[in-house]
C-alpha cells in the first residue's frame, strides 16, 4: 500500500467513531468535514517519508503517528478559521467548520480532533508499548507550551511577535513532530531529526507567506491577504517576495544537508529535491520576483 493509501486508510479508521449511533450527529459531520475536505497531507506523507528512510519495522505505529499529525493539523486549522482568530469563511475551498456547523459545533470539533489523535497514536503503538511514551512526548511537545502550535496561536494574541519564532512555533512545531515521530515510530533516535523538520516547516510557511499575497483565494482555498488583514508576521511582507524566495532556496540546501545518517537517507534527500510540490504545494506557480 502507497503512502497516500495508508494516510486515507489510518485517518479513516480514526473518524470511524463518529459512525456510532450514539455520536451526535453533529459533532460526527463536523469533524469529517474538517479532515475529508481536501488538504495535500504534507506532514503526515513526511512521517512516513521519514519513517521508511529509518527502515520502518511495525506500519501500524507509523500509520498512527502519520495520522494523528493530520488530525492535530487539521484540528489547528479548525480553529484557526473561528471568528475570535482569522474569521475565515472558508478553508480547503470548502465553508469553514463554523460557516458550516456553527461555532459551538466548530470549537467542539477541534477539541475532538486533539483527543482523536492521541487515541490514534495509541492504538497504532497498542503492539509497541515500548515506543508509546515518547512518541505521546513528542506530539504533545509539538502541540502545547512553550513552544508548540498552541504557543503559536497565542503568540497572536501578543503586542509583538518575532516572525522567525512565530513560525517555528505555528508551521514548524508540528513539522518537527512529523520528522521525529517518523524516526521514533521506526525505533530511531528522533533528536538528529528535529533540525529538518524545523528546516521543511519554515520553508513551507515561507511558502504559504508568498501565496497569500501572489495568489487569489480560488487558489489558496481560503481568504487571500489575511496576514496584511490581521497584522501578522509575514516573510512575504517582511523581507519581499524575492528575498523570501532567497531564503526559501537556502532552506532548501539545508534542509538536503540535515537529513541524518539512516538506511534510506540518499532516497529520503533525493525526494526532497524532487517532491518538493508535495511538500510545498504550489511553488511551482509563485513568480521568482
Amino acid at each position: 500500500m502507497d503512502s497516500d493509501s495508508r494516510i486515507e486508510a489510518a485517518l479513516a479508521q480514526a473518524m470511524a467513531v463518529g459512525r456510532d449511533a450514539d455520536c451526535p450527529s453533529g459533532l460526527a459531520a463536523a469533524t469529517r468535514h474538517a479532515v475529508f475536505s481536501g488538504g495535500a497531507r504534507v506532514r503526515p506523507r513526511l512521517c512516513l517519508a521519514v519513517a521508511s528512510a529509518c527502515g520502518e519495522d511495525c506500519p501500524a505505529v507509523s500509520d498512527g503517528a502519520a495520522a494523528a499529525i493530520e488530525l492535530l493539523h487539521c484540528a489547528s486549522l479548525v480553529h484557526d478559521d473561528l471568528p475570535c482568530f482569522d474569521d475565515a469563511a472558508t478553508r480547503r475551498g470548502h465553508a469553514a467548520i463554523h460557516q458550516a456547523f456553527g461555532e459551538p459545533l466548530a470549537v467542539l470539533a477541534g477539541d475532538a480532533l486533539i483527543v482523536a489523535a492521541f487515541q490514534t497514536l495509541a492504538a497504532g503503538a497498542a503492539n509497541r508499548a515500548d515506543r508509546l511514551a515518547g512518541l505521546v512526548g513528542l506530539l504533545s511537545e509539538a502541540v502545547g507550551m512553550p513552544h508548540g502550535i498552541v504557543a503559536g496561536q497565542a503568540m497572536e494574541c501578543e503586542g509583538e511577535i518575532a516572525l522567525e519564532d512565530y513560525h517555528r512555533a505555528k508551521t514548524g512545531a508540528l513539522f518537527g513532530a512529523a520528522t521525529m515521530l517518523g524516526a521514533a515510530a521506526a525505533g530511531h533516535d528522533p533528536r538528529p531529526w528535529h533540525q529538518l523538520g524545523d528546516r521543511i516547516g519554515q520553508a513551507y510557511q515561507i511558502v504559504d507567506d508568498i501565496r497569500d499575497v501572489t495568489q487569489d483565494s480560488e487558489a489558496l482555498g481560503k481568504p487571500r491577504g489575511q496576514d496584511d488583514r490581521l497584522g501578522r508576521p509575514s516573510a512575504a511582507r517582511t523581507y519581499g517576495i524575492a528575498a523570501a524566495r532567497t531564503r526559501f532556496d537556502a532552506l532548501m540546501t539545508e534542509m538536503v544537508a540535515s537529513v541524518p545518517e539512516c538506511p534510506g537517507a540518499a532516497t529520503l534527500r533525493w525526494r526532497i529535491v524532487n517532491e518538493s510540490a508535495h511538500f510545498f504545494p504550489g511553488l511551482a506557480a509563485e513568480p521568482a520576483a
